[in-house]
């Protein structure tokens, strides 16, 4: 399970096979030692909705709750096509 904010969204192109893909941030930092000391670096966590070129009122800003299955792709934690459910909106003007 992870709560967090969604940081960016990925678009393939029409030719690649339907996917879409965001980053979520998790609420809370981790604290990550640095040479020298240790620095506040948030929690990343990719999810990806296969078979879907979009996915309703996912966008950056958002804030949600997910749960799924995690897997480690690339050495950046990876949720596929997990359940969501939206907390919150940013509001634009």
């Amino acid at each position: 399970m992870c709560h967090g904010f969604i940081e960016s969204v990925t678009f393939v192109p029409a030719s690649d096979v339907a996917s879409f893909t965001a980053v979520v941030r998790d609420r809370h930092t981790t604290a990550s030692k640095v040479k020298g000391g240790t620095s506040a670096v948030p929690a990343r966590l990719r999810v990806t909705w296969l078979g879907r070129r979009r996915v309703p009122g996912i966008a950056a800003g958002v804030e949600l709750q997910l749960q799924g299955m995690l897997t480690l792709r690339d050495g950046l934690p990876t949720m596929f096509n997990p359940r969501y459910e939206i907390l919150s909106r940013q509001e634009h003007e």
